[in-house]
């Protein structure tokens, strides 16, 4: 099975006897320049007096570090008693303490996905991955890698709540996936903001891998702490090492504060209560990322009626998105001790960091500017999750590179953990290596799968869903002509040249001398956006914007102009109409998509405009770069005919 495999592969690990590091507030050690790994604390070359917290990577308060016989008893799978002499190995033991080899890190860039599986529980769908199949033989009941503690008061909250097989096979099999700690690429979670059940157990899933892996680090430095207590002086210390850098393992990024929120009530939920017998800073954090709208959230993670959007033209998924805080620029840090949950501790000294990835790119920008202030706690990430990524890449995918660019970096300054406690690959600058990296979203899209194919180089492998989509065609309303017009391009680096070059050479000479007006030209890029512009500004065009950043006078004004005829062609953004979901335009005649949308329920919602125009017409460019957006518009079928088709014209009437 799962373990036994594993074991093999951890055979020349040696599992570490552990020791807490949960000293004290003004307890700080330094590191020891004479050991094997002097280069690298060198390089974090600062008094541990500067650090302005002054807190090692566990440091807490004599009261959160009571550790009671019954917590040391908590440690190992399912919370049975573990001794010196037989430690039960979890997943978690399992991938920290493996040995990694030259020769599994050369591998990391020629990993092909080998192997797939149906996905269990969900329609049309497959998994598939790298190395191992661990699902082939996967034992759907079993939930080993939970500490008992916190299945137990997981399924609790289910029979509280009075839900009914929510924890289902498909949840199971991502618990599962998520114990693995392998990479995952999940982009078909259904989102809360969309009508139907909300897909809540993936978000759960996710919650309890995080807090699963805080309480086992947690309860392994603890443990080691007392054993080094009782050995003294005579403990190999080399068999001690359990700690990063720092304190944080988990970062979770989100798009939207009113997000977070929902996270942070579930994961408080979720938490067991012997963890949260108080949790500090609440009304602080409902302040701070709650709303009005946001009041009546039951303590079962659904809306309660009072959260219901208002009576509004824009449609019901974008009130439910953008109907909380809207806040996009954010960053809380969260510490479990003994008995409580602390909202906004100190970053660098947090057990689980949520942010949006706009705020921790400011904070990496201010940091290269002023050398007093650093992103060091970014160094020890070992669990990354990005939640509702599809959000965020119509936000900025860009601030996720950067962030996860710079995450298990070599810290900037002396951290105050001591060197002798840190695990060896953390300092041989393998931490990348080691960090489980799992991205969630309603679809993906190339920047998303780029991150995933050429960021994530965890040696454990990596799992991605791939489904068949039936389209979204039948939603285009009025009896209109839908044309496709496929381009040539030789590879991914040419695209957007071959786009424009297309659309200069092929399309506006069909509509330049247009007298009609009434042309609205859709982009989806921000950079094609530009590019046109540019490209109208040099052949005097009548044309007039609807971007992303157009202030709302200039938006007012332009679609006055362009209903009026006194402007022929206008030009619409994806991002723009993801902020501000015009259901009408008035004064389209003719549609021309430039670039396909991220988001398949977007096109219906476009082409929709032209419904009542006098001489309804749509054309849609495309490659074969472009299947991925094409399936989930057109269908997965006609997509693949489409781009391997001998004709590059393709006719949908609906």
């Amino acid at each position: 099975m799962e373990d036994d495999k594993r074991v093999k592969k951890g055979k020349n690990v040696d599992v570490p006897k552990s020791r807490s590091m949960l000293k004290d507030d003004h307890d700080v050690e330094g590191f020891d320049n004479g050991s094997a790994r002097s280069k690298v604390v060198e390089s974090m070359g600062q008094d541990p007096d500067d650090n302005d917290t002054g807190l090692t990577e566990g440091s807490e308060t004599e009261g959160d570090v009571e550790f009671s016989r019954s917590d040391e008893e908590d440690i190992g799978i399912n919370d049975q008693p573990t001794s010196e002499d037989s430690v039960h190995l979890s997943s978690f033991n399992l991938h920290l303490e493996h040995n990694l080899s030259q020769e599994e890190i050369s591998d990391q860039r020629n990993r092909k996905f080998i192997w797939e599986i149906p996905a269990i529980g969900i329609s049309n769908c497959k998994w598939t991955g790298t190395g191992e199949n661990i699902l082939e033989d996967l034992h759907i009941n079993s939930c080993d890698s939970l500490k008992e503690k916190l299945y137990k008061h997981w399924m609790d909250v289910y029979k509280t709540s009075g839900g009914k097989d929510m924890y289902s096979p498909k949840q199971k099999i991502f618990v599962s996936l998520c114990s693995s700690y392998r990479d995952i690429l999940y982009c078909n979670k259904r989102p809360f903001y969309l009508k139907g059940l909300e897909d809540i157990s993936i978000m759960d899933a996710y919650i309890m891998h995080s807090l699963n892996h805080i309480f086992r680090t947690r309860d392994c430095v603890k443990k080691n702490d007392a054993k080094l207590t009782r050995l003294g002086e005579s403990a190999d210390i080399d068999r001690f090492r359990d700690q990063g850098f720092t304190r944080p393992k988990v970062l979770i990024l989100l798009p939207l504060a009113s997000i977070v929120y929902r996270v942070v009530k579930r994961l408080i939920q979720l938490t067991p209560s012997a963890y949260k017998v108080n949790v500090e800073h609440m009304d602080r954090f409902s302040s701070k990322f709650g709303s009005e709208e946001q009041e009546g959230y039951k303590e079962n993670g659904q809306e309660s009626e009072n959260a219901k959007p208002q009576k509004s033209s824009k449609p019901t998924d974008f009130q439910v998105l953008f109907g909380g805080n809207n806040d996009d620029d954010f960053m809380i840090g969260i510490k479990f001790t003994r008995k409580t949950i602390k909202l906004f501790s100190d970053f660098h000294t947090s057990d689980i960091i949520i942010a949006s990835a706009l705020c921790l790119v400011n904070k990496i920008e201010e940091a290269e500017i002023n050398k007093e202030k650093d992103v060091d706690f970014l160094s020890s990430i070992e669990v990354l999750i990005i939640d509702h990524a599809d959000v965020i890449a119509m936000q900025n995918w860009s601030h996720v590179h950067t962030v996860i660019e710079h995450l298990n970096r070599i810290p900037s300054k002396q951290t105050g953990t001591d060197v002798m406690r840190i695990r060896p690959w953390y300092l041989d600058d393998y931490a990348r290596f080691y960090r489980q990296t799992i991205i969630l979203g309603f679809h993906s899209d190339p920047d998303i799968n780029a991150s995933f194919n050429h960021q994530c180089f965890n040696y454990e492998g990596k799992v991605k869903l791939i489904c068949e989509y039936k389209g979204v065609l039948h939603k285009v309303l009025p009896d209109i002509r839908q044309i496709y017009e496929r381009f040539n391009v030789d590879s991914i680096v040419d695209a957007d040249d071959a786009r424009f070059d297309y659309f200069v050479e092929k399309v506006f000479p069909r509509i330049k001398d247009s007298d009609q007006g009434g042309i609205m030209l859709f982009i989806s890029s921000y950079f094609e956006f530009i590019r046109i512009r540019n490209f109208l500004k040099s052949q005097n065009a009548s044309f007039c914007l609807l971007g992303e950043y157009t202030t709302q006078s200039d938006v007012s004004r332009a679609r006055l102009w362009f209903y009026e005829r006194r402007r022929k062609i206008m030009l619409y953004t994806e991002r723009s109409h993801f902020y501000h979901r015009y259901k009408v335009i008035r004064g389209v005649q003719n549609l021309i998509i430039y670039s396909l949308p991220k988001r398949k329920e977007f096109y219906p919602e476009i082409v929709n405009m032209l419904d009542g125009s006098d001489n309804m017409t749509c054309t849609a460019l495309f490659s074969f770069l472009d299947k991925p957006r094409l399936e989930r518009i057109v269908g997965a079928t006609p997509a693949k005919r489409m781009v391997a088709a001998e004709k590059g014209v393709f006719v949908f009437c609906h």
